[in-house]
């Protein structure tokens, strides 16, 4: 006998098994994979757009962004084969130059939903309005940003987010919607702000909109802990680079599972923010693009140091780099809890810790568990 710990998501018109949606990790790090066997194991599964369309089939060096495109609607169809019935959706940064494309392709491509980051997306619902089936999802850190989000989407759209990721930047890895100086000072408080969204949206618009916690959510007390704050479900990245169906590189997983907590940290990114990422090679990333004497491939960022003035690095080569392998020279993004990972796992073996109890396991969490 088996029972689950939890009730299933809901979001928009999309349902699936498990409160649990996949963060998303760009240059091929969530890719169709991984993105495929969350959807199928019961989540919400999420392919990330931003540079997908380095190191791919159609990348010729020179068409970056049609090519980007192009592999961006295969990697969703590809997802879509590991799961023809799951939910898989994309995860699109409005920081980048052709986000308005991106948008366009996955709903095309059969996106159920979209989770837009890096920036507030206050263009989103115009972009889908040919596709009102796609979920669409902002990522904030505070109150005031879903609230600027929702009075713009109300007013000019007549649209609310069908569910909020509220991200900690205390604990999420990669890009961080929040000054440096603010991180780490303690006066973050992420379960506050959950009940502050899910009270606005309650009490402003009459409608219960699910708000999903996100940022160092990696065992099942961690979710346990999530629902009983107020939150509808969990974003999680970082947990699932060490599973095999990770498209990432083997070493890109290795270097997870040798990091001790000392070794994570904020960079800045050439896109004008704060990320978290292992930060032993954070000189070498740099070198490595002095040494190759090439300048911005491709101009990815709307905003990029990198690209206006040489600052920093190139932020797409530098991900590319780790994704495939080079974890001396590559940029690893990761969360806090990075370093807790032990092994290499499977995507299922993680379900089965973070929602599926034994009959011993049931008798013992009885008050928590829910019938499948």
């Amino acid at each position: 006998m088996k029972n689950t710990v939890v009730k299933k998501l809901v979001i928009g018109q999309h349902s699936a098994p498990f409160p649990l949606l996949l963060g998303g990790m760009g240059v091929r790090v969530t890719g169709a994979r991984l993105a495929g066997h969350v959807a199928r194991c019961g989540g919400f599964g999420t392919v990330a757009a931003a540079g997908i369309g380095v190191n791919s089939p159609y990348y010729n060096g020179r068409n970056f962004f049609a090519a980007d495109v192009q592999a961006f609607r295969e990697e969703i169809r590809k997802a879509y084969q590991i799961a023809p019935e799951g939910v898989i959706g994309v995860n699109c940064m409005v920081a980048v130059t052709n986000y308005d494309d991106m948008v366009r392709a996955a709903c095309e491509a059969g996106a159920k939903f979209i989770v837009s980051g890096a920036g507030l997306p206050m263009n989103l619902p115009a972009l889908t309005a040919d596709y009102p089936q796609v979920a669409l999802i902002p990522i904030v850190s505070s109150a005031r940003a879903a609230q600027l989000i929702a009075r713009k989407w109300s007013q000019n759209y007549h649209r609310l987010p069908d569910a909020v990721v509220v991200e900690d930047p205390d604990t999420a890895g990669g890009h961080l919607g929040e000054k440096p100086e603010n991180i780490g000072t303690g006066r973050y408080d992420q379960y506050e702000t959950v009940r502050q969204v899910k009270d606005h949206f309650q009490q402003v618009y009459q409608k219960h909109v699910p708000v999903i916690a996100a940022g160092g959510i990696w065992d099942r007390q961690d979710v346990l802990q999530a629902l009983a704050q107020g939150a509808d479900a969990v974003q999680m990245a970082s947990r699932f680079v060490c599973t095999e169906e990770c498209d990432a590189d083997p070493a890109f997983k290795q270097a997870y599972v040798d990091s001790r907590p000392e070794d994570i940290g904020l960079v800045m990114s050439p896109a004008g923010l704060p990320g978290r990422a292992l930060v032993g090679n954070i000189e070498r990333i740099r070198q490595a693009d002095l040494d190759s004497g090439s300048g911005c491939m491709c101009a990815c960022l709307k905003k990029c140091t990198y690209k206006e003035n040489g600052d920093r690095f190139c932020i797409i080569k530098a991900l590319d780099r780790a994704q495939r392998g080079d974890v001396d020279t590559g940029l690893i993004f990761c969360g806090t809890n990075a370093w807790k990972a032990d092994r290499i796992t499977t995507v299922q073996a993680v379900f089965d810790e973070l929602f599926i109890l034994s009959r011993d396991a049931h008798e013992h969490n009885r008050c928590l568990v829910v019938n499948a």
